[in-house]
């Protein structure tokens, strides 16, 4: 019974991390990951 929760899980994961990278989200996350490290350096 575990086990296939554990799938379940697994392929709910998976079909949220296409559905974000079609909208195009990793690209946001990565320029808000980029102006927090140049925010902490004291480039920005």
């Amino acid at each position: 019974m575990k086990s296939k929760i554990r799938i379940a899980g697994l392929f709910t994961a998976c079909a949220f991390i296409i559905y974000g990278f079609t909208r195009g989200e990793a690209l946001v996350v990565l320029n808000k990951a980029v102006n927090i490290c140049l925010e902490c350096i004291g480039l920005g």
